[in-house]
């Protein structure tokens, strides 16, 4: 195109759109024109951000060497949730220990992505591009994930003000963040509906934006986590919703004063997660959520009462049909010999193999090509089987 057909173009509008690979504005989706597919299967990803402490959430309790190592930070197993002879649960998590009764929750102890230093920044990448180490692969493995659903079944949210690495690259994605900012008023939200009736670019974008905020019925602007989740589930309960989503929280970096710190972030999590599982109703049967951080804590507790960055972690998996009611864990013990670098829990377990284990059996989708997609760096011989009933 030469510049005077250029200028043409721009002055008139024609044939120009907003174009983003990954990126929308929140709440708006970036292929606003494309039709959704009735599909029944969801799929969410919870990450803990800042390496959430996974030894005092699945508490290894019938390991002797547990208690010796946290000192004042180790949980007394009375004050906490029974899951079975070895391990139990942090008594914060007093909603996800009812789905675990129902069978509706698993739990998976000892449990890595390939990253094994510990900056925040570069656990993060490897764990949401899924590389073997940081920066390798420029998109995220969610994304890569839509790729292997069917077109008019890809349609991907993340709960946030900005899309996450794990859900950037080629396939179009929504995000959606609760504004602190007063709400409009329905007069003004008329007016400017008016105004891009029109407008052959606006148009279709305004009018995303007004379905997304019918959608989340978002009129509280609370962000609290029982409102987050009744939001995050107002997205993801309609037929024609997002089939793939995220969800971020963060503050689980408790290097000092953890035992209330942690409790606090447990109950949070646990009272979001009930939440989602509530306002799906129906749609909970058949939907998916993986929680996951980063890294994991040290074993010993450090001088401040809390703990330090570590290695091997706990992750979980929920919802109405997961073959629940179990911790799967290959337990590797906490005496020194044992530990990885004589600090950490060792990993025996990686977290890809579990992500997309728990992803292709979701979708339907063979566990083996799903990891080829999500981790072509990784060698996975064999995935784990038997996560879902049906």
């Amino acid at each position: 195109m030469n510049r005077r057909d250029f200028l043409r173009v721009i002055s008139t509008g024609a044939g120009i759109a907003f174009a983003t690979p990954y990126m929308s504005f929140a709440g708006l989706k970036s292929n606003p024109g494309s039709n959704s597919a009735a599909t029944h299967r969801r799929f969410i990803f919870i990450i803990q951000r800042g390496a959430a402490d996974g030894l005092n959430t699945v508490i290894p309790y019938a390991d002797p060497a547990y208690a010796k190592l946290r000192g004042g930070l180790a949980i007394d197993v009375a004050q906490a949730t029974k899951l079975d002879g070895m391990f139990a649960l942090h008594a914060s998590l007093a909603e996800t220990a009812k789905m675990y009764s129902a069978g509706q929750a698993l739990f998976v102890q000892a449990v890595a992505s390939p990253y094994r230093d510990r900056s925040h920044f570069d656990g993060q990448n490897v764990l949401e591009t899924g590389g073997l180490v940081p920066y390798q692969m420029k998109d995220g493995w969610m994304n890569r994930l839509l790729t292997l659903l069917p077109t008019s079944q890809n349609e991907a949210i993340a709960f946030a003000s900005t899309i996450p690495m794990a859900l950037r690259g080629k396939a179009e994605v929504t995000s959606y963040a609760p504004s602190a900012l007063p709400q409009a008023s329905d007069d003004l939200l008329m007016r400017v509906s008016q105004l891009y009736a029109e407008d052959a670019q606006l148009h279709s974008i305004w009018s995303a934006a007004m379905d997304a905020k019918n959608m989340s019925d978002d009129t509280s602007n609370k962000q609290d986590p029982a409102s987050f989740g009744k939001l995050a589930a107002s997205f993801l309960e309609r037929a024609d919703g997002p089939k793939v989503a995220m969800i971020e929280t963060g503050g689980w970096d408790t290097h000092t004063a953890q035992e209330g710190r942690l409790a606090r972030q447990l109950k949070s999590l646990d009272t979001l997660m009930a939440a989602l599982r509530d306002g799906l109703g129906d749609t909970w049967a058949t939907t998916t959520v993986v929680v996951a951080t980063e890294f994991g804590r040290t074993a010993a507790a450090n001088g401040t009462g809390g703990t330090d960055h570590g290695t091997g972690a706990s992750a979980m998996i929920l919802g109405g049909d997961v073959k629940g009611g179990r911790v799967i864990a290959d337990w590797p013990g906490l005496n020194n010999s044992n530990l990885y670098e004589g600090r950490d829990l060792k990993p025996t377990m990686n977290l890809d193999v579990l992500i997309a284990s728990a992803a292709g059996q979701s979708f339907g989708i063979e566990p083996m090509k799903v990891a080829k997609i999500l981790f072509p760096e990784s060698t996975i011989a064999k995935p784990l089987e038997g996560l879902f009933r049906s």
